[in-house]
């Protein structure tokens, strides 16, 4: 499984208890498709730098979660159909690259010589 990070804007409108609602159909959706919620970090409401289809804001959600790779496109497939997920945006998350130690050592004594 691969991690991925989902960037989404929730169209509420007003209303606090749907976001909920809507949160925890998304965690729902995912768990479906074979994947595991590891956090979601809610942004909030943000203005859009310009209006689209009559909207003037929407409610920001970022969601990191792993998945199998064919899971977003069932999930791609079932946020289609949900009128309250105006959009989303599936990010691949790539972990940092583990340095050996003698290349760590090299790279302190070189940034500390730079300071010097």
């Amino acid at each position: 499984m691969k991690k991925y990070e989902a960037l989404m804007i929730l169209d509420t409108g007003a209303k606090e208890d749907s976001q909920k609602d809507i949160l925890a159909r998304v965690k729902k959706d995912i768990e479906q498709a074979g994947g595991r919620v590891e956090k979601i970090e809610e942004l909030g409401p943000r203005p859009f730098s310009y209006v689209t289809s009559k909207k003037t804001s929407g409610f920001y959600v970022n969601v990191l979660f792993q998945a199998p790779e064919k899971a977003l496109k069932d999930l791609t497939a079932k946020f289609h159909l949900d009128t309250e997920l105006y959009r989303w945006q599936f990010t691949e998350v790539i972990p940092e690259p583990k340095m050996k130690p003698k290349k760590k050592k090299k790279l302190e004594a070189a940034a500390a010589a730079a300071k010097a």
